[in-house]
């Protein structure tokens, strides 16, 4: 019985990878636990001891031996204590073996309980480990349900071999993208909380760290630190603004993003159901980044102003709607993207 109990929690650490120890631990509480229930006279005497090599467990009760018995659970007269063995004095300990069949029915389930619990708890403990080691990375989860009420996907997500349900509620979901059960999605992983459920892992399709994940994997120059992405403001769904610069001179940045053909950045669009891209090149110059990130739209000149982190921008008349942009899409993420209030002006005007 002992060998196969062993073999079992060998078996349980090669499943689900919970440590041996963690679990033998584990089951030493339990059965203390359980010897403690079906001993309450005697519950400072209990004593449990596992040896997974020789793989016995006993348990026991210390017993001392006195002269005069107060506690008939913890102790023995020198004539009891003789009749066991005549070598036995007053101040010895003898241990009184316990058989776990002996267990009453309440003990037993207390002991189980706290068993299935530790197995609850080392399995939480590893989810958590391995997901948080995946924090603001992408993941690629399968769609299991779509709850109508709220909106919310349940995605299965995976790592190391290690699975877990996340999920991503609507206002974490591009706006223009209809989930179908069965669908596969890339999503980014912005944190793993604990909680008493287990690991709850924060997942998004909005957040601009998806954007700059799905660049590094289509991109090689930025995910060996060639190219750096700057900054990212993004309108999910809609449009995104991202700026970069080279670190080699030989490289040029907008055209690695962009790659042969444009199949860099359309796989990527691809990905997010179409959402437009914009590659701005960023410049210490203020002047020059702020012209970059308001392309497509040409600028005749920017000009700084003193208040604050403010710029007025000259564009030609017949792109003054261009650099605004529909409902002024354009120019709002030109601003966040650079950090200046931007006055766009026509050359009329200007």
């Amino acid at each position: 019985m002992n060998a196969e109990f062993f073999a079992a929690i060998a078996d349980i650490e090669k499943e689900k990878g919970i440590p041996q120890q963690y679990m033998l631990d584990k089951i030493e509480q339990a059965l203390l636990a359980a010897l403690r229930k079906d001993n309450p006279n005697a519950a400072e005497a209990a004593r449990v001891v596992v040896d997974p090599e020789k793989k016995k467990i006993d348990l026991y009760i210390e017993k001392s031996v006195v002269e005069e018995v107060e506690n008939p659970a913890t102790q023995y007269s020198l004539e009891q204590a003789r009749a066991i063995s005549p070598k036995y004095d007053v101040g010895d300990v003898i241990r009184e073996p316990v058989e776990t069949k002996k267990f009453g029915r309440i003990a037993a389930q207390a002991a189980k309980q706290v068993i299935i619990q530790g197995i609850r708890e080392a399995e939480r403990s590893i989810v958590y480990d391995v997901f948080t080691s995946k924090e603001h990375e992408i993941l690629t989860g399968i769609v299991t349900r779509i709850d109508p009420r709220s909106g919310s996907a349940y995605i299965q997500i995976s790592s190391n071999s290690e699975y877990t349900e996340a999920m991503l509620s609507a206002s974490e979901q591009i706006p223009t993208e209809e989930l179908s059960e069965g669908d596969r999605i890339k999503v980014y992983v912005v944190e793993v909380r604990k909680s008493t459920r287990g690991p709850q892992v924060i997942i998004s399709r909005t957040h601009p760290g998806l954007i700059k994940r799905l660049f590094e994997l289509e991109v090689p120059e930025i995910f060996d630190g060639t190219v750096e992405i700057r900054s990212i403001a993004r309108e999910a769904g809609s449009r995104t603004k991202i700026a970069v610069a080279s670190n080699d001179p030989n490289v040029d940045p907008i055209g690695a993003c962009v790659g042969p053909k444009g199949a860099r950045v359309a796989s990527i669009v691809d990905e997010l159901r179409g959402e437009k891209i914009d590659i701005a090149r960023y410049s210490d110059i203020p002047e020059e980044f702020i012209a970059s990130a308001l392309s497509p739209s040409d600028v005749i000149s920017v000009t700084m102003l003193d208040e604050g982190n403010s710029c007025r921008v000259v564009v030609p008349d017949n792109q003054l709607s261009l650099a605004i942009g529909k409902e002024g899409q354009n120019v709002r993420l030109a601003a966040r993207l650079t950090g200046y209030k931007l006055d766009i002006k026509p050359a009329s005007q200007a």
